[in-house]
């Protein structure tokens, strides 16, 4: 094949590859971001659930700075238990390492916010959203809850749950500015795209439950 032709050939593929990317992307995004209709942004109007669920993520950044994703999710859930939205908390999160635990840094969180420890319960195995999601119900047991997190990331773990079968509603933490969240957007887009792969391609499914853990 002559080098013209072959560049040719090169450039349209990549570009049908580019185009096919992008569709997947703006599919993603636009199936994701209707589960807002599931979500709450005022604590006087969401419904009463027996448990809510606090997403995870880590206390700090890796440069030591404060992570305000995991502030604003705490002062959420303290809003959920002050206004009697939610009896007990599920903490779902990685546990990577001794130093890496974000069950541990949200279960404390929640303690000096003044929710009784006997109140909280955690889950190690939330290594991913899908993890957190499917095992509230598997190994908790509870088959209807409430989704603690910023609404971007309430949307893509309510589109889990919607498919898994459960009857999750999400309440909405203060998000951050626009500069300090504009990695975790991009990031988000990529997540949403690896969602539907997961569910409609892969059939993914937690990586650990183990015996069950019934809450209250």
């Amino acid at each position: 094949m002559h080098r013209p032709h072959l560049l040719r050939w090169v450039s349209a593929i990549a570009g049908s590859v580019l185009l096919v990317a992008i569709g997947m992307v703006i599919l993603a995004d636009y199936l994701i971001s209707d589960m807002r209709h599931y979500t709450y942004q005022d604590v006087e109007q969401i419904p009463y659930n027996k448990v809510a669920v606090v997403l995870g993520t880590s206390r700090y950044f890796a440069d030591g700075s404060p992570n305000d994703y995991f502030h604003n999710r705490i002062a959420a859930a303290a809003a959920l238990y002050h206004h009697g939205k939610a009896s007990f908390f599920l903490v779902s999160g990685d546990n990577a390492t001794l130093s890496y635990n974000e069950p541990r840094e949200m279960r404390r969180a929640l303690i000096r916010a003044g929710i009784p420890a006997e109140r909280i319960y955690s889950d190690y195995a939330g290594f991913r959203t899908l993890d957190s999601v499917v095992r509230a119900r598997e190994v908790f047991g509870q088959q209807s809850y409430t989704l603690v997190s910023q609404q971007f990331h309430n949307e893509r773990a309510l589109y889990l749950a919607r498919h898994f079968g459960i009857q999750a509603i999400g309440f909405n933490a203060e998000d951050v500015n626009a500069y300090g969240g504009i990695k975790t957007r991009i990031r988000e887009l990529l997540a949403r795209v690896l969602c539907l792969m997961d569910v409609y391609l892969l059939d993914k499914q937690p990586k650990f439950l183990g015996k069950p853990e019934p809450i209250g």
